[in-house]
């Protein structure tokens, strides 16, 4: 342990400006922390490299602070956070009302607020710290954020031989629960009257019921289809096993940019963009295949107009057709199940979806390759 110890301290003096007694302090928590793991391992004892292990752990939590400690406090902060909310995500959804990005958004900042509280509980407890310990400097701040990380992706046994990362099953939990009983007069919180001074709601509560007041007012029919589709794109993308994908399209969504995204989910710029493609193979498989309807009708592209295309890029379009095509399409458009389709082809339902599958794929390329500058936000 003392070489652990000697080994952070050097490295966290060289690493930061901050003084020798805080790099003290920090040294001799992460040091114990490592030498309490390679103690309750059994698989670490049973190794036989229990030192090899110790300089392991020790130089992943090292990593993990001076990173946190580079990006300052705020930028910190964000990072932690999009690595969390990139986590949780799909499993914190609106219970009592459909499910809305934003709303998922607003939830989600709520559980993390709580996981925060119970986080810094946990460093106070695992550390000996005393019961009103807040971070005080950038790199206690810096050890905090790097411990909040490991912690939320702690494994925790489950029945039948399988594990789940901490927040994951704290997210499930939050997601279950429904929102406790109000007698708040909500005449006068969605008219942002302040409360009686002897009211148990602070202005922060009463504020944030006001939000969730004008988030839950009805949704332009657009708006609700956007959010339907998000929906059942992450629904489709963890039916497929394809968890990485849609950690990837959640921060997408939040507009965090390429490089952030491969900070976030700890990547290369070549392995970010091999993601990227894998991703975008999965989109056109839904948007083609397994909910076209749904995708179509949001994009404006359903039968009804022509598949979104223009009377030209239409004539272009069935001029490609074979006779079996055309065939297809009128069917289609006559609103036949798959298997009256198929009956009608004289082929099988699976030959039907994937001979839907080449013309709809068809009517994209057409309808893309003149889509550009504003027009091209929704067909992306």
């Amino acid at each position: 342990m003392e070489a652990i110890y000697q080994l952070l301290f050097n490295e966290l003096q060289k690493g930061t400006r901050a003084p020798a007694q805080n790099c003290h302090e920090i040294a001799e928590r992460l040091a114990a922390e490592v030498n309490r793991i390679c103690k309750e391992s059994k698989r670490i004892q049973a190794s036989g490299e229990v030192e090899s292990w110790a300089k392991t752990l020790a130089r992943h939590r090292l990593t993990q602070c001076l990173h946190y400690y580079q990006l300052g406090s705020h930028r910190g902060r964000l990072e932690l956070h999009s690595t969390l909310s990139a986590i949780v995500y799909r499993y914190i959804s609106p219970s009592a009302s459909p499910s809305s990005y934003q709303a998922r958004l607003m939830l989600i900042e709520d559980f993390l607020q709580g996981f925060y509280t119970e986080s810094l509980n946990a460093f106070r407890r695992e550390n000996e710290l005393a019961p009103r310990y807040r971070p005080q400097t950038l790199l206690e701040l810096a050890e905090f954020m790097a411990f909040t990380e490991r912690y939320g992706k702690r494994r925790i046994p489950l029945p039948g031989g399988r594990s789940q990362q901490l927040i994951i099953l704290r997210a499930q939990t939050f997601s279950q629960q429904q929102p406790p009983e109000t007698s708040v007069d909500m005449e006068q919180v969605a008219e942002g009257v302040s409360l009686e001074s002897d009211s148990t709601w602070n202005d922060a509560t009463v504020k944030q019921v006001r939000e969730v007041l004008v988030a839950s007012e009805p949704e332009s029919a657009e708006a609700s289809l956007r959010e339907t589709v998000i929906k059942e794109l992450m629904a489709y993308l963890e039916e497929h096993q394809q968890n990485d994908c849609a950690d990837y399209f959640a921060l997408r969504l939040q507009d965090i940019p390429a490089s952030e995204i491969e900070e976030i989910l700890h990547l290369t710029s070549r392995e970010r963009d091999y993601l990227q493609q894998r991703f975008k193979y999965h989109l056109v498989r839904f948007a083609l295949s397994h909910r076209w309807e749904l995708v179509h009708q949001w994009l404006d592209a359903d039968l009804e107009r022509n598949l979104g295309l223009t009377p030209q890029q239409w004539q272009a379009f069935q001029a490609q057709l074979g006779s079996e095509q055309v065939k297809l399409l009128q069917l289609k458009q006559q609103g036949l199940i798959l298997s009256a389709i198929a009956q009608a082809l004289s082929c099988t339902v699976t030959q039907v979806e994937k001979r839907w599958f080449k013309l709809l794929e068809l009517a994209w390329d057409i309808r893309n390759s003149s889509v550009s500058g504003s027009g091209a936000s929704k067909h992306e």
